[in-house]
């Protein structure tokens, strides 16, 4: 996987080493000793991943990170120090770096690291802009419950025309797999399907994401830059979370709907672009206009053809086949073979009410088959919040079991904190927490 790393640090025999290490694995390095002259690479150069020393002449890299990912949030930041500091690598995690590795005693870790961070990056840009070649269609929608089916039938009838769709229901029920499975029935499925995440993004920069903007439109934008509106033309442009998208962006967006026409940040030329919509909301949208947070206007260009997906506790009979569906996904990841399932397994699955839907029971699987021992998934492969016999809760205390449960997950991410974390579904901040709490540092 080739990619360009921007690495800094005042050492410059430490600087040089870590660049020829890093170059022989073919990847495109570049170096700056300071915090201002990588801030100037960053805006002259495209990086997937930046290697940072917390101790710089001009900056505090941890107070860096947060700078960095505001301008740059598909970055992937790992900050090295001489010194390992607890208090500084939990902030670093809060400011959103991906790693944080002590000087010396990592050396063997930074190569593996650097690429999973690298796939990370890729994967941030993937969701901002995903291609129509990615895509899947209707038959990847798993389930046969009465809700997931209406649902479907409504998706295929609205596919075929050019109607603006609004999605909507809780967090983690299939919003993006129903939105790329409608482009990819609809007439627009040979042109691009792109997709960005209204939440991740503060408001300058989400209107730079979907405007485009100028060489010189404001600090840091050095050369020009198409928008995902102009990316998606001709094919389909999804907004998710879109109740999250600031007022003053929702009035720029209700004039593109109305119009197919918009106008780059520092330009003053109109473009235009053909695209078809689609909406998502986890949000009550009219509780949101209520109270001056959604343009009552731009929902109804938006509730055009509204499909409501169902909650998993609402269709339970499909959550067997769903987990099914995963631990094929993760085996194949995880090149597992000739894994049995116990029907507990599925038993204590249905017991949960899967506040998380789709999306919590996706990373339970994934954990589970990470915690299985002798290829067995059973009661015992799942994280120890779930229900189980009573017998087996008394067989050991929760403290020895959740240290237990953090060391495999922790010996299955090669030591990476922030992937354990992120399988663990607690913040970096807790897991540190809990790693200084049971001696494990």
């Amino acid at each position: 996987m080739s990619g360009t790393i921007l690495i800094i640090d005042d050492e410059i025999k430490l600087l040089k080493l870590l660049g020829m290490i890093l170059s022989q694995e073919d990847f495109n390095v570049k170096q700056a000793s300071t915090a201002r002259s990588a801030m100037t690479m960053l805006e002259q150069y495209e990086f997937d991943v930046v290697l940072s020393d917390v101790r710089l002449p001009d900056a505090f890299g941890v107070d860096l990170v947060r700078s960095v990912k505001t301008k740059y949030p598909h970055l992937e930041i790992i900050l090295m120090t001489a010194f390992g500091n607890i208090t500084d690598a939990v902030q670093a995690m809060k400011n959103g770096a991906y790693d944080y590795l002590v000087k010396g005693d990592d050396n063997d870790k930074i190569i593996p690291l650097v690429y999973k961070a690298l796939e990370k990056a890729k994967d941030n840009t993937s969701r901002i802009v995903q291609k129509s070649t990615e895509l899947k269609g209707f038959e990847n929608i798993i389930g046969t419950s009465p809700l997931i089916l209406q649902a479907k039938k409504l998706a295929e009838r609205v596919a075929l025309t050019d109607a603006t769709v609004l999605l909507t229901g809780e967090t983690g029920t299939g919003k993006e797999v129903f939105a790329n499975a409608i482009h990819q029935g609809s007439d627009r499925k040979k042109n691009s399907f792109v997709a960005i995440n209204c939440s991740a993004f503060s408001k300058e920069i989400l209107e730079s994401e979907l405007f485009g903007h100028k060489a010189g439109a404001f600090t840091g934008a050095v050369k020009d830059k198409k928008g995902l509106i102009e990316e998606a033309n001709g094919g389909t442009l999804f907004l998710d979370e879109i109740g999250e998208m600031p007022v003053e962006l929702q009035a720029k967006l209700l004039r593109v709907l109305e119009t197919r026409e918009f106008i780059k940040m520092g330009e003053t030329k109109v473009s235009r672009s053909d695209f078809r919509l689609i909406a998502a909301t986890n949000r009550n949208l009219e509780e949101e206009i209520k109270l001056g947070q959604f343009r009552e206007d731009l929902y109804f260009r938006l509730n055009v053809f509204e499909i409501r997906l169902p909650a998993l506790r609402e269709r339970t009979e499909d959550l067997k086949a769903l987990a099914k569906n995963f631990i094929s996904v993760f085996s194949q990841k995880m090149h597992l073979s000739s894994i049995q399932v116990t029907p507990e397994y599925y038993q204590t699955l249905e017991k949960n009410d899967w506040k998380g839907n789709i999306r919590e029971l996706r990373n339970t699987v994934e954990r589970s088959l990470i915690l299985m021992n002798h290829h067995i998934l059973d009661a015992e492969s799942l994280p120890h919040y779930f229900e189980k016999a009573p017998a087996e809760k008394d067989s050991l205390s929760m403290r020895t079991l959740e240290k237990e449960h953090i060391l495999k997950v922790l010996q299955y991410t090669k030591g990476n904190k922030a992937e354990a974390a992120r399988l663990l579904e607690i913040g970096i901040a807790t897991l540190y927490r809990k790693l200084e709490e049971y001696g494990l540092r």
